[in-house]
């Protein structure tokens, strides 16, 4: 039993750390920078995969209430702001700040379950919660080569991960399975994307894309939609061992090795005090897996 979580584990770095480098290739490196149209696209993909695996009988999704589907709806729209940000975040700005940013997500979640829930303080927590807050701020001050409109970008991404982290919080309750959740999230990314991709001028702007013609491109298109896809069925899977710390730690694994390999693929320029801050801000994300081990 034991061998078989360590295999769904590494399943689930393979696929975190293929997805987020394909990602990052087709919007950085083929520049394709029409986020409603690309998230988009990809939604499209799995809520489509996700029904027919459904239908299949390969995963569980019961039949969702119109009650159920609208009290997860202010779930969906950060989880479209995710998405959307993140996309114009990743496009310009290098994996290692990418997620040493997205990390204050974090302090995010800590802040609004503080004020909702007013417990006791922990002194490790919060100190894990604070490395990681410094960490990002000092990497957007003392980096002059960081992408101020991604920086902005990212702040609004993080922002969004760490309010879905709390609805989720506050919705164990509900009937709704993660598969569930994400398919709402899936049908109402695709049909607020399209809405949105003539007003943002994504649908002209892809006209002039020069790769669009490109197979580099189409299979760019098809692994990302592949990809993600897998991703959510291997946090599924993950979610399913002994606990949520489980996921926790490979899903920490995963950031760090999409980190350590970044430079290898992609074209990067980190000083040392960039570096610096990527370091504190995952020892601060590893204190903060520790803290809540050792909570009660």
């Amino acid at each position: 039993m034991q061998w078989r979580r360590h295999v769904t584990g590494c399943a689930f770095c393979f696929v975190f750390v293929l997805s987020n480098f394909t990602n990052k290739f087709v919007l950085s490196v083929l520049n394709f920078t029409y986020p409603t149209l690309f998230q988009g696209w990809q939604t499209l993909i799995g809520a489509v995969l996700l029904l027919l695996f459904a239908k299949l009988g390969w995963v569980e999704i019961s039949r969702i209430t119109r009650s159920a589907a609208l009290s997860w709806l202010p779930a969906s729209l950060l989880f479209v702001g995710n998405i959307y940000a993140g996309s114009k975040a990743l496009s310009r700005i290098d994996i290692p700040f990418f997620f040493t940013l997205q990390n204050s997500s974090h302090v995010v979640s800590y802040v609004m379950l503080k004020v909702v829930q007013r417990g006791k303080t922990q002194w490790l927590k919060l100190t894990s919660v604070c490395l990681m807050l410094v960490s990002a701020a000092n990497l957007l001050y003392s980096d002059p080569q960081l992408d101020h409109s991604g920086s902005m970008w990212a702040v609004f991404h993080l922002v969004c991960v760490g309010a879905y982290r709390v609805f989720q919080v506050h919705h164990r309750s509900s009937t709704l399975s993660d598969l569930e959740q994400q398919c709402i999230n899936y049908v109402f990314s695709v049909l607020l994307l399209a809405a949105a991709a003539h007003p943002t001028g994504d649908l002209v702007g892809v006209l002039e894309f020069p790769s669009l013609q490109s197979h580099i491109f189409h299979c760019g298109c098809a692994a990302s939609a592949a990809l993600g896809f897998l991703l959510l069925l291997a946090t599924v899977k993950l979610k399913t061992g002994p606990s949520l710390e489980h996921v926790g730690i490979w899903m920490f694994f995963s950031k760090v090795t999409a980190i350590c390999l970044s430079p290898f693929i992609f074209n990067m320029d980190i000083n040392a005090a960039s570096l610096i801050c990527v370091v504190i801000s995952h020892a601060g994300e590893a204190l903060l897996m520790y803290s809540e081990r050792e909570s009660p």
